[in-house]
């Protein structure tokens, strides 16, 4: 069979989705598959996979069962209870372990490429499946349940809104909050990247050790790898005793790496080496040590767009989103608008002491029309502003969501 045979190609429906860790293997699919070029999208593991399938209407997931971020079990229940008219095709990984690595890597094989899949699976398959090759599959979540699908979907600590969007972040969340898989929260300025990291942070094992956070953008260049990573005594000017870094803080907890897109590219290959190894070297001391920190970075940039730009690297970039999560805006996140604002707003009675006050109908109509481009931030500070001037009224109206001087008039919207 020469290499150009297509896999499997009659089997296929719909737009497909490959979703393998292994950027080799994706592209070999895509080279070999006899669809159009335009109806074949990639995902780099299983939360990928489902953040696309959520914006996507894909008619088949070819899915390797090496990914790294989600139990293949849990995946699988996910799809089966949320998309039951997906095929899923399975990729047969063992005969091609030895053309991969995990940074490079080639696949050349003729007839044996022909072998890689073992079929398509519908995800209405039963409670547990084995599957050809001797490869065992469990799948203990039942998709039938209420119980999980609402416990996996209810806010996680901290979080406010039960749009669909949001939805989703919550279940993502909890999937990945007992692994140490690294996590990649990307949004724009004030979605609440933050209250996301912790949440995943207080849903781990790792929940009673430190959660440590550090501001990329922030500290100066000059000053950022001995926040990192520490320094001993006499390895700068004005070092006047040790002193361990951030990373070292994390250990036995979390790092959250805010902002990381705006970390300088020197540094950038002084901390893959952490995230690659645990490893962490201070400034000015040959000694290594190793650290026990769960990584979760965010950022509000377009990383992929970096690298492309040689602004960031690459290999760290990689190492990095192996779980990514996108966070939308609040103009997309449909009915959280004046959720929040209530919860603001009892929030300031309460801690002023006063009885609880609420919206008129206009301020609610105005609260819901307006776009947020600060999202939630925003509107927090927009609602205590309106508290403000509010004073002994019962009600907030609209007049009183007006801006201070300097600042757009949202009456005027």
């Amino acid at each position: 069979m020469s290499a150009a045979t297509p896999v499997l190609a009659k089997e296929l429906k719909g737009k497909v989705l490959v979703a393998s860790p292994y950027a080799p293997l994706r592209q070999q699919m895509l080279k070999r598959l006899d669809v159009p070029h335009a109806a074949v999208s990639e995902a780099q593991g299983g939360a990928d996979a489902l953040l696309k399938l959520e914006k996507t209407d894909f008619g088949t997931l070819l899915l390797d069962p090496r990914i790294e971020d989600l139990d293949v079990g849990e995946l699988m229940a996910t799809l089966r209870g949320r998309y039951p008219d997906l095929d899923v095709v399975l990729m047969e990984s063992d005969s091609m372990e030895s053309d991969l690595t995990r940074d490079e890597g080639t696949i050349d094989r003729t007839a044996a490429e022909a072998s890689m899949m073992l079929g398509v699976v519908k995800t209405k398959i039963p409670a547990a499946q084995s599957f050809p090759a001797g490869r065992q599959y469990s799948f203990p979540i039942s998709p039938d349940s209420a119980e999980s699908t609402e416990a996996r979907t209810r806010p996680v600590a901290g979080m406010i809104g039960k749009s669909q969007r949001m939805q989703q972040i919550y279940r993502l969340a909890r999937l990945v909050a007992p692994r140490d898989t690294a996590v990649l929260i990307v949004g724009e300025t004030g979605t609440g990247k933050e209250l996301v990291a912790r949440a995943i942070h207080d849903l781990s094992r790792r929940s009673k050790g430190p959660f440590v956070v550090v501001n990329c953008a922030a500290i100066p260049e000059s000053l950022l790898e001995a926040e990192l990573f520490g320094f001993t005594r006499g390895a700068f000017t004005g070092a006047f005793q040790s002193r361990l870094g951030r990373i070292h803080a994390a250990h036995g907890g979390t790092l959250l790496l805010d902002e990381v897109g705006e970390l300088p590219l020197s540094m950038q290959a002084k901390l893959l080496r952490f995230v690659q190894e645990g490893e962490v070297q201070r400034l000015g001391s040959a000694d290594v040590f190793r650290v026990d920190a769960r990584v979760v970075a965010s950022t509000n940039a377009d990383l992929l767009q970096r690298v492309r730009e040689k602004q960031f690297r690459e290999d760290l970039y990689y190492r990095l989103s192996v779980f990514p999560l996108d966070l939308p805006p609040l103009r997309e996140r449909a009915g959280d608008t004046i959720s929040l604002a209530q919860h603001f707003l009892h929030g300031f009675c309460r801690e002023s002491g006063v009885a609880l006050k609420t919206f008129s109908p206009e301020a609610v109509d105005l609260v819901q029309r307006y776009h947020w481009p600060g999202n939630v931030r925003e509107l927090h500070h927009a609602v205590e502003r309106a508290f403000v001037l509010a004073e002994e009224n019962p009600q907030i109206h609209a007049e009183n969501l007006a801006m201070l001087a300097g600042a757009p008039d949202l009456t005027k919207f």
